[in-house]
C-alpha cells in the first residue's frame, strides 16, 4: 500500500521561500514519476511541477524560474523548492506518483497519477 505524507508548509510574507516534502512508503520514488499539484478554495486543482523516474522536470508557467521540484532518493522523498513566494501561491499542496514505473513521460494530467497525499497548506500574506 502506497502512502504519501507532505510537510513543510506555513506562513510566509511574500518574497519568503518554503521547502515542502512528501515522504513515500509502499514505492520506490526513484522508480516513479511524481508531481505536485495544488488546489486553492473555489479553484480548480491545478499542476504545479512534475519530475519522471530519470529526472526531467516540467513546471507550470507560473512557478518557472521560483519552484524547483526533485528527488531525494536516499530518504524516498520528493521535494519542492519554492521561492519568491506570492500571494496568489496559496493553497493546500499535494504531491501525487504513478502507478506504473520507469515512466519517462512529464505530464501535467492529475488523472495519470495513481496515489495522492493529504496535502499541507502554504500561506504566502503579509
Amino acid at each position: 500500500q502506497v502512502q504519501l505524507v507532505e510537510s513543510g508548509g506555513g506562513l510566509v510574507q511574500p518574497g519568503g521561500s518554503l521547502r515542502l516534502s512528501c515522504a513515500a512508503s509502499g514505492r520506490t520514488v526513484s522508480k516513479f514519476a511524481m508531481a505536485w499539484f495544488r488546489q486553492a478554495p473555489g479553484k480548480e486543482r491545478e499542476f504545479v511541477a512534475s519530475i519522471t523516474y530519470i529526472g526531467r522536470t516540467n513546471y507550470a508557467d507560473f512557478v518557472k524560474g521560483r519552484f524547483t521540484i526533485s528527488k531525494d532518493n536516499s530518504k524516498n522523498t520528493l521535494t519542492l523548492q519554492m521561492n519568491s513566494l506570492r500571494p496568489e501561491d496559496t493553497a493546500p499542496y499535494y504531491c501525487a506518483i504513478k502507478a506504473m514505473p520507469y515512466d519517462s513521460r512529464t505530464t501535467a494530467d492529475a488523472g495519470t497519477y495513481s496515489d495522492w497525499g493529504q496535502g499541507t497548506q502554504v500561506t504566502v500574506s503579509s
